[in-house]
């Protein structure tokens, strides 16, 4: 029988009979993969009782497939055939709209029971999506770059508090966009939004537990440290109380002195002496400072840990950031806790989700200062920042510093230099762009400008006269 099992079901307020047996054949890891059906065989009506403590949710096996048959049945009869008419009348108009767009209609025509619309829906749709297609020649790029930038001007470059969460400061306005779009490898004000998941969600003493473990405890934290100068040692007298709320042992602190260097220790009854090995002023100073900042436990780069319920459910928020850690504990979910290291993220999950990551961060932003930016716009930069499977920065050092024409590299920084790099290998500029058609004074070959037509207007009135 595991005495860890056991004291984790009483903690969750199974009586410590019930307890006793389900912790002679179950681990707690067991208990929250078993089915209903197998546990009301094992324990009999007691399954209910264990399931709730445990915050799981009773789906009954025949009533789960009864269920998923239903769904599998409706499916095909109702969404396939809403789907076929979709097609059916896009392919009519010969018109084009993607799958998602598509998916999107039938869907909602069928949630909202709007089947005798449908032709007029996927109008609607054809035109709206129409009116969002970008012309032929249309500078994107330009356009994306004043979209972000104009509003950009309008931000304030104050830092403000996190909305719902006074104790921590994050970074916001400006200086955060700055931060996403020069692709730092480390935030000012790096923050998690840690979920929970199954009993660590609902019970606040177990979101404590998760908290404890996140946020770094270090001794001067729960110990008052005093150096005797007299007697060439120092003198650490644990507090109870904080120690007991930090879920912390005499023990764990123990432990944690053992790995300081060059030092002696000494355990009393309720306080620990450390004696540096070299009895000098300089080098008790150096320990007392080691002492201080010694970690009990926590995850390093996590400064604080807050836990606010919303919608029902616990969630710590944390000052610093330590992704791969984090992700690795027992009742954090995995698929919602998020960071905004966007460099953590790409190291963890990859480039999509760093690119996703991208998008969500700079959107948000501009939100929280009521700037409206299409998020296709900032879709494009995050495109552009992981197109080669790296984060590169939109900067000379990465995007603006690899264009091929010389004249918009000189346009950006370090105008000199990059002219004479270019002069030395011989490059040429074959003037393609926005900013070095600008410079040189000739129309952009882009827009309007991509088209060369000429008119002559003489035969113009001539053959309108001929017309009256």
């Amino acid at each position: 029988m595991s005495k860890a099992t056991l004291n984790a079901l009483i903690k969750r307020g199974i009586s410590k009979k019930l307890a006793e047996k389900l912790a002679k054949e179950f681990t707690l890891s067991d208990l929250k993969k078993i089915s209903y059906e197998e546990l009301e065989k094992k324990i009999g009506k007691d399954a209910k009782k264990v399931f709730e403590k445990l915050g799981r949710k009773i789906e009954k096996k025949e009533k789960k497939e009864k269920v998923e048959k239903k769904k599998v049945e409706e499916k095909p009869e109702a969404e396939d055939k809403i789907k076929a008419k979709v097609l059916e009348i896009i392919k009519k108009k010969n018109e084009y709209l993607p799958e998602s767009v598509v998916n999107d209609i039938v869907n909602k025509v069928k949630e909202k029971g709007l089947e005798k619309y449908l032709e007029k829906i996927v109008e609607k749709a054809i035109e709206q999506y129409n009116q969002h297609l970008m012309e032929p020649f249309e500078a994107c790029g330009m356009v994306a770059a004043q979209s972000i930038g104009e509003p950009g001007t309008q931000m304030t470059m104050r830092t403000f508090h996190y909305a719902g969460v006074a104790e921590i400061n994050v970074t916001l306005g400006l200086p955060r966009l700055i931060e996403i779009v020069d692709a730092r490898k480390d935030p000012s004000t790096p923050m998690m939004t840690v979920y929970l998941e199954g009993a660590y969600r609902i019970n606040k003493e177990k979101a404590k537990e998760i908290a404890n473990k996140i946020e770094v405890t270090r001794l001067i934290n729960i110990a008052e440290i005093e150096t005797d100068i007299g007697n060439m040692k120092i003198v650490v007298r644990p507090n109870e109380k904080a120690m007991k709320r930090k879920e912390i042992s005499m023990e764990d602190i123990i432990n944690a002195l053992k790995k300081l260097g060059k030092v002696e220790i000494k355990e009393g009854k309720n306080e620990i002496e450390i004696l540096p090995k070299e009895e000098n002023y300089r080098e008790l100073r150096r320990v007392s400072e080691e002492v201080k900042n010694v970690k009990i436990k926590g995850i390093d780069g996590i400064k604080r840990a807050i836990i606010r319920k919303e919608g029902g459910e616990y969630v710590i928020y944390t000052e610093g950031s330590n992704f791969e850690k984090v992700l690795e504990l027992e009742g954090v979910d995995k698929t919602r806790t998020i960071t905004n290291d966007i460099h953590a993220i790409y190291e963890v999950l990859g480039i999509e989700a760093a690119r996703n990551a991208i998008i969500n961060e700079a959107y948000d932003t501009l939100q929280e200062q009521g700037l409206n930016v299409d998020i296709r716009h900032i879709m494009l930069v995050a495109d552009l920042m992981t197109s080669d499977g790296t984060i590169r920065p939109i900067g000379r050092q990465g995007i603006s510093g690899e264009k091929g024409s010389v004249i918009a590299r000189a346009a950006f920084e370090i105008t000199v230099d990059h002219l004479l790099r270019a002069a030395r290998r011989g490059e040429v500029d074959e003037l393609k762009g926005v900013a070095e058609n600008v410079i040189v004074g000739q129309p952009i070959r882009l827009g309007t400008g991509s088209v060369e037509l000429a008119i002559d207007v003489k035969k113009l009135s001539k053959l309108s006269k001929v017309k009256k």
